[in-house]
């Protein structure tokens, strides 16, 4: 699907264009942040719509929500938000992280269950339509855990989960089974899949973060291997594939090597969020992306083996000395590095 631009170079098919950085983890494309992405050498974003209120007076960098609707996007708005980024020459890759609210009752099976899918329906339908190609989502709806904050190298800031630290309370109105969450995730997953196959939008899961047994009483599915297989498994489709969320992967414990392979081989990694941790579940600390579990180096290199071709971006990065709500330096340094690691792995299949 292409992406129309008055730049030769942005109206390229994203799906014939290399690995590459890019950079997400906010929602309001300003002039002044896209500015700063384009001084990265970065021409790719995402844009990341969390869970959000209106009247929230604290979200980084005084962002605000800039789509409007009760629970779906119009498609005026959509392009109206293509345009604003790639008028600063920049691609539109992906919308993640709906609002909670948007589809909570599909997740749990709720009153508003039906009234929300057909939103949502709207929404990929919209995108298409837009030319917005990705559309993530995650099925979380107790949504993402931290406990605290640690200090790593230097003294920069980190969030941190111990799961010691946990109180019994439920996030929703009661306890749910796993049993409960699989059905409804397969009913999601018949009902939109084929509207994005018509659309041509591919949808992407991000795993549960973090990838506990359950939190709040909710269980969260997507927190191994086995059950991401059977994810992929249960409405098979060309339009389906994941959000690879290294860090939470890492947190997993799980062989990430033969995560990537797996799911590489079979054309199923969308994009890839590109950060690790110290320690596994349940109790690990975020850090650089130089730091952790993981050789960041060695998985680069095997998605470039198995043929990704899609953005990663730093996604969380720590907080550094004087830095801003959205971690401008942190994400500079990820950013440098994975540019770095990129030319490091040309040079080294080019022979030199």
């Amino acid at each position: 699907m292409s992406l129309e631009t008055s730049s030769d170079a942005l109206s390229d098919e994203v799906d014939d264009l290399p690995m590459r950085v890019g950079l997400g983890q906010f929602m309001d494309p300003s002039e002044k942040r896209l500015r700063y992405i384009k001084q990265l050498g970065v021409d790719d974003v995402l844009l990341n719509m969390y869970q959000y209120d209106p009247n929230y007076e604290h979200m980084p960098d005084n962002e605000r929500m800039p789509l409007e609707g009760d629970g779906e996007w119009s498609v005026e708005n959509l392009i109206a938000l293509r345009e604003r980024i790639e008028a600063a020459g920049i691609r539109l890759n992906a919308i993640e992280n709906v609002p909670i609210s948007f589809y909570e009752d599909v997740m749990l099976n709720g009153p508003n269950r039906d009234e929300q899918l057909e939103k949502l329906k709207r929404t990929i339908r919209n995108m298409g339509e837009a030319g917005i190609p990705i559309f993530g989502y995650h099925w979380a709806p107790a949504g993402v855990w931290r406990t605290g904050s640690e200090t790593v190298r230097g003294g920069a800031t980190v969030s941190a989960f111990d799961a010691a630290e946990l109180d019994d309370e439920y996030t929703h109105d009661r306890e749910y089974t796993e049993a409960e969450l699989w059905e409804n995730y397969e009913y999601f997953l018949e009902e939109v899949i084929p509207v994005a196959e018509e659309a041509g939008i591919e949808l992407c899961l991000h795993p549960n973060d973090p990838p506990m047994e359950r939190l709040g009483g909710v269980p969260q599915l997507f927190r191994n291997f086995e059950n991401f297989k059977r994810a992929m498994e249960l409405v098979p489709s060309d339009n389906h594939g994941l959000d690879l969320c290294l860090g939470c992967w890492s947190q997993m414990g799980e062989d990430l090597e033969e995560v990537i392979r797996y799911f590489g081989e079979r054309d199923e990694i969308s994009y890839v969020h590109f950060r690790d941790v110290e320690g596994i579940v349940p109790k690990f600390n975020e850090t650089f992306v130089d730091c952790g579990n993981y050789d960041e180096y060695r998985l680069l290199a095997l998605l470039d083996q198995v043929g990704f071709d899609g953005i990663m971006i730093p996604d969380h990065t720590p907080h550094l000395e004087d830095d801003t709500d959205w971690d401008h330096r942190g994400r500079a340094f990820t950013v440098g590095y994975l540019r770095g690691m990129l030319r490091g792995r040309d040079s080294e299949t080019r022979g030199e």
